[in-house]
């Protein structure tokens, strides 16, 4: 018995020296891509038309049988089939297509977290305090992850990318597009705007061992008052130390020392100025009211998010007249609300005149975004209303509509051609142009999927 393993461990010894000297074309991935699909394709050095779909301008309605031509970029031409196409053009033949601008995600994961039961793949949030807008996500985005492919292969071209919301003010959000060299270039606006959230989930009592400050919602209000205060402070030191600089430009030492830098009241300034916007998110008309009311004593700007059980306060957010980032479509209803109330609330903000863009408020799946735009036109959101909360209505809300969210000579050509519905499950996406680039349909599903087929 003893030789044998003896013998045993010698074999192994053996065979694991000839595995580590085995050429490393031998070690590669068991998966490989489909073989139409693995080159990555040519540089388009000239003008692309997209002829014959129908398209969903959202800017101005539908045309059937139209031309879409990309060049350098930029859409250089949308009209119908008399659309004059350049002669140098690589023509795309889109007949029984549907061609409509890329959808943009208002609220997501992407890039902070790939594998979650693995703690070292999530950057999800800061959670040491409270209170940490100098944190940026645009630090921690990972350009490389597998499901920005995953999610771009649905027609979703730009996202805004938020931390979790374990804290206040987790820092700031990203805005980016779903294809580049790299995290710079896919990184369009790295501080777009800060979460303020206030759902009663940013208490720390989790226990009655490890509960501290603050513990209640009395304490988040008093802990955001005081922080927004410390900034307001700081920037008036700044501004008297400035001032006394310039007063006394021949002799420096006479405006003294400068006020310590803290990068976390310096962060709150803009926002303080309303330079920026705040994404107030709350759930319950009592978080709401006072939020609400604590912005409003800092004159933040602010943009809603999440208010998914505001119903009886749908006066009061229409006569706010601020735009609403409608919470997860498949949230559960509280026990005292209608089955349907997640599905039919969209409709009802709009049928109030409140501006709504849509989220899916997640990483993994952000893909089914179009989807919920689906179920909320099930019941009762006009379909023209759902086209635009996924594209032209974000793209407004986040200060992008000059270059994104319509099909428009001179945007960006972030153009999707898929073979029915965008909002319709049994959709395929057949084409995606990110800045005129005609984006491999590849992910890691779809090589796993040609793998395990064969």
């Amino acid at each position: 018995m003893k030789n044998f393993i003896v013998r045993t461990l010698v074999a192994i010894s053996l065979s694991a020296l000839m595995f580590a000297q085995a050429p490393a074309a031998k070690q590669s991935k068991t998966f490989a891509k489909p073989p139409a699909m693995s080159p990555a394709p040519p540089p388009q050095l000239g003008p692309v038309a997209l002829r014959g779909g129908k398209l969903l301008t959202i800017s101005h309605g539908v045309i059937e049988n139209g031309v879409v031509v990309l060049e350098n970029g930029k859409i250089a031409a949308v009209g119908g089939a008399g659309t004059a196409i350049p002669k140098n053009a690589r023509v795309i033949d889109c007949t029984g297509m549907t061609i409509y601008p890329g959808l943009i995600d208002s609220s997501t994961q992407l890039g902070l977290t790939e594998i979650s039961a693995v703690d070292m793949t999530n950057d999800l949030v800061e959670t040491s305090d409270e209170i940490m807008p100098h944190m940026h996500v645009s630090d921690a985005f990972h350009a490389e992850s597998e499901l920005i492919p995953v999610t771009r292969m649905n027609g979703i071209t730009n996202a805004v990318v938020v931390p979790a919301s374990r804290d206040t003010l987790p820092g700031q959000m990203a805005f980016i597009k779903l294809d580049g060299r790299d995290k710079d270039d896919m990184l369009l606006i790295r501080d777009i705007s800060m979460p303020l959230n206030f759902t009663g989930r940013q208490r720390r009592n989790e226990s009655f061992n490890t509960s501290r400050y603050p513990s209640t919602r009395m304490g988040m209000a008093a802990q955001l008052r005081q922080a927004f205060i410390d900034a307001q402070d700081y920037a008036q030191k700044w501004d008297d130390y400035n001032k006394k600089g310039a007063d006394n430009s021949k002799d420096k030492k006479d405006a003294g020392s400068p006020p310590k830098r803290d990068f976390r009241l310096e962060a709150l300034i803009p926002y303080l100025q309303g330079k920026k916007p705040v994404v107030l998110t709350a759930s319950e008309p009592s978080d709401i009211k006072t939020a609400m009311r604590l912005a409003k004593e800092f004159n933040l700007k602010v943009i809603l998010g999440g208010i998914a059980h505001a119903q009886m306060m749908v006066d009061e957010i229409a006569a706010s007249h601020l735009p609403v980032i409608v919470g997860s479509i498949y949230d559960i209803p509280d026990t005292n609300e209608r089955y349907d109330i997640e599905y039919s609330w969209p409709a009802e903000l709009v049928k109030h005149g409140v501006k709504i863009a849509f989220a899916s408020y997640d990483s993994h799946n952000v893909r089914n975004l179009p989807y919920a735009a689906g179920y909320a036109v099930a019941y009762g959101l006009p379909y023209e209303e759902a086209m635009k909360a996924l594209t032209i209505n974000p793209a407004e809300i986040w200060g992008v509509s000059d270059q994104l969210g319509s099909l428009d000579v001179g945007k960006t050509a972030n153009v999707v051609v898929a073979n029915g519905d965008p909002l319709d499950p049994r959709t395929d996406v057949k084409r995606v142009f990110i800045a005129g680039r005609d984006i491999p349909m590849v992910s890691r599903q779809t090589e796993l999927r040609d793998e395990y087929s064969k």
